[in-house]
């Protein structure tokens, strides 16, 4: 098992930031349709190209301003299992998100992963820096297979 890990400088508050990871409003913007409670101990679907989730992660932390923390619980096997971890900081100036997506199998699918992962979270700093949110269906391609 690695982690995905990616950190990424984004000019807007802390609290905005923490907003955008933590609440179904702010995920559906930079991510994907997401539906469920985000509160500690609910549940989340995540909706891709199908009816069906995608994923669904369960709540395991939410720290306000600090972190958001998930567990997949369904979907795509190898999510299974994973945590996904926000931690949101000021950083002189910025507030970083430091992403985890931790207990990755090492497929193919993880590489994958990392690279969309890491377009999602660009897309989350430039809608909040006053640019273009690029969700799920307007995310950018990496693969003419793969999503």
């Amino acid at each position: 098992m690695a982690d995905i890990r990616h950190r990424v400088g984004i000019a807007a508050p802390q609290h905005r930031v923490y907003e955008m990871v933590s609440t179904k409003e702010g995920l559906a913007e930079f991510w994907t349709r997401v539906e469920g409670e985000s509160k500690a101990g609910g549940k989340l679907s995540f909706f891709f190209d199908r009816p069906e989730p995608a994923v669904v992660m369960e709540v395991t932390e939410l720290s306000p301003d600090d972190r958001v923390q998930w567990r997949c619980v369904e979907g795509v096997p190898e999510w299974v299992g994973t945590t996904i971890t926000f931690d949101v900081k000021d950083s002189g100036g910025e507030t970083v998100v430091l992403f985890t997506h931790a207990d990755y199998p090492q497929t193919e699918l993880m590489h994958h992963s990392s690279t969309k992962w890491a377009t999602f979270l660009i897309g989350l700093r430039s809608g909040l820096e006053g640019g273009a949110f690029t969700a799920f269906p307007d995310d950018t391609r990496i693969s003419s297979n793969w999503r």
